[in-house]
């Protein structure tokens, strides 16, 4: 490898949103991120929205009271 051209690698800390802290090597000392593998559902088995922004809230009460649509009978 070429010496002086790579970023200078540190220990960091990655703080997860639900209270969980990792340690790691990056070229940034800290990073801040909203989900881990600690309270992420596919690494948990457990059913849950991660949504930072209400989206999730948003669709279910635009929807909350629309039926699925009925296929027409006979034509095309």
């Amino acid at each position: 490898m070429k010496q002086g051209i790579h970023p200078e690698m540190k220990n960091a800390v990655v703080h997860c949103g639900c209270g969980a802290k990792l340690e790691t090597r990056s070229t940034v000392g800290e990073m801040r991120v909203d989900i881990c593998s600690k309270c992420h559902p596919f690494f948990t088995g457990e059913e849950r929205f991660v949504d930072t922004e209400g989206r999730v809230e948003r669709f279910q009460r635009k929807y909350s009271g629309v039926t699925a649509a009925q296929p027409k009978k006979g034509g095309k």
